[in-house]
């Protein structure tokens, strides 16, 4: 399957001046992309810490200072201590590196660092800087930037990077075809990153989204392969609404039509095109492997399920749905369904499966201000996707990626040697889909069984209080009404494997549920024992 374009170009608000739309995908067919109480009235992170202090940056050296960023184009605020730049894969061949952005926590000081990877493939991590779970965001509709107060930060160091190379503002030659490939690049990258800012007996946790989903378990694998707990000490795993298994088969088409009948009050599909996709669901086979594989315990391992665009064309829902969904809702997206038009401001272009900008809004990391703040290379054009990162034959994914599903190997071996990995999927995602996620991990064997033997069923209980309106709310009037969110998920653990599904949220868990994100890190982290 090669990468889908949109077929025509739409006039989108033309009352604003919309421009630049053009036809594209975050990912191929497969995918595109991508204790508290009430009464705590404070801002995490507003004023910057004592451990802010310019003269007091713990990991500010001789060989770092070339990285230190200073300020931000448009940041009104102090950003603290902050690094970003070009790192060499081989430190002998400068032709060859990855873009990382390093911000250390606020606050006290650990030793501990949690990296963040953005999927695709070919997708930007400085999308979850700037607009999931960094210090500062920018994200959908938002006029400027904003203290984002449940950034990671908060808990521990976070280091982004943009891989494989030719993601973002990485750079040299695509050469990768296999997990295996891109997992060596960013070991040598990160062994290079230790060393350049001193880091060492580091406690490390792997985190990322969507096609991430990939990239974690195998680099995650690969650093247990180092077998140095000086440099390459793994302690957990996370991974939001991840490609993990057979993703188009068991993660898209098997369970799209339950989740158009439940989610119609927002998609708006026309009762006899909803009844025709329901007999297809049937005619194809998708309700008898759902009837039997989405079972606790399991009922077996799945069978080998292909998917081919082409001489399965009749039974591709999931795009049926998808295109489906655009004629009710022009402003339809697949991240987060729920949003209708008008399409909002995206100061990173790119907020659905269109990218577009507004006047006046130009892509923020393709400014050479912004460049030059953050030490990239002026002549590189900035994309939040782009590629191909892979260049095999096909794959399993039919991304030029050809290493095996990760709940063949790699992420049942993260899980028995760590007991810390967490696998959450969003309810109102339509690119990955909650019960596809179940299903695949309903296929995989760790600690020694199949899959979970009980249901998940615990709910997901956030106490955290809203940080983030509560002045707005305060001035109006309605304060103490923004209270905790209460039950926002179910939660499940067996055998070192933590299940979370996340009600209302879309694909980028920490930008639209950021409260249950942070209780997800906190979990990661050993901080607590449940959701």
């Amino acid at each position: 399957m090669s990468l889908k374009f949109l077929p025509t170009a739409m006039a989108f608000l033309a009352s604003v001046c919309l421009f630049n739309a053009v036809y594209a995908g975050r990912l191929s067919d497969f995918a595109r992309r991508r204790g508290y109480g009430p009464n705590l009235r404070r801002r995490v992170i507003e004023q910057p810490r004592d451990s802010d202090s310019h003269t007091n940056f713990r990991f500010l050296n001789k060989n770092t200072q070339p990285f230190q960023v200073k300020s931000l184009p448009d940041i009104p605020f102090d950003i603290g201590e902050m690094y970003s730049g070009l790192m060499p894969i081989d430190m002998r061949n400068a032709s060859r590196a990855l873009y990382f952005v390093f911000q250390p926590t606020v606050g006290a000081p650990v030793d501990e660092i949690t990296i963040w990877l953005n999927g695709g493939p070919g997708c930007s991590s400085l999308e979850g800087f700037f607009q999931e779970n960094g210090r500062f965001i920018w994200t959908w509709g938002q006029y400027a930037p904003t203290i984002n107060p449940y950034s990671w930060v908060n808990l521990t160091n976070v280091l982004w990077v943009e891989q494989p190379v030719g993601t973002g503002f990485s750079i040299g030659d695509v050469n990768a075809t296999s997990e295996e490939d891109i997992a060596a690049d960013f070991t040598a990258f990160f062994l290079n990153f230790q060393k350049t800012f001193g880091i060492k007996k580091f406690k490390i946790y792997v985190t990322g989204e969507s096609y991430a989903g990939r990239y974690v378990p195998y680099i995650s694998a690969a650093m247990l392969d180092r077998e140095d707990k000086d440099l390459f000490d793994l302690h957990g795993a996370l991974t939001y609404d991840p490609c993990i298994g057979s993703y188009v088969y068991a993660q898209q088409q098997a369970p799209i039509v339950p989740f158009i009948a439940e989610n119609n009050n927002v998609l708006g599909l026309n009762a006899s095109y909803l009844a025709h996709l329901k007999n297809l669901d049937e005619s194809c086979g998708y309700a008898d492997f759902r009837d039997r594989y989405l079972a606790f315990p399991p009922a077996g391992v799945q069978p080998p399920k292909d998917f081919n665009s082409t001489s399965d064309a009749d039974c591709d829902l999931w795009d049926m749905a998808y295109y489906a969904a655009y004629a009710p809702n022009p402003c339809f997206n697949v991240y987060e369904i729920g949003p209708q038009c008008p399409l909002l401001s995206d100061p990173l272009g790119y907020p659905t499966d269109l990218q577009y900008s507004y006047p006046g809004l130009p892509i923020y990391f393709n400014r050479t201000d912004v460049k030059k703040a953050m030490h990239a290379p002026l002549d590189v054009e900035w994309l939040e996707c782009n590629g191909p990162v892979f260049i095999g034959d096909g794959g399993p994914e039919s991304e030029g990626d050809l290493s095996a599903d990760p709940i063949q190997a790699v992420l049942p071996r993260v899980i028995d040697a760590t007991n810390r990995v967490l696998v959450a999927n969003a309810d109102l995602d339509m690119e990955i889909l909650t019960n596809g996620t179940l299903m695949a991990i309903q296929n995989m064997t760790w600690g020694g069984k199949l899959g979970f033997q009980t249901a998940p069923s615990t709910p997901i209980v956030i106490t955290l209080p809203d940080l983030q309106y509560e002045a707005l709310f305060d001035s109006n009037g309605f304060g103490g009404i923004d209270n905790p969110q209460g039950t926002m998920g179910v939660q499940h653990y067996e055998r070192g494997l933590m299940w979370a599904e996340t009600y209302l949220s879309g694909h980028m868990q920490p930008q639209f549920q950021p409260r249950s994100s942070y209780r997800h890190l906190q979990w990661l982290l050993g901080h607590i024992e449940t959701l």
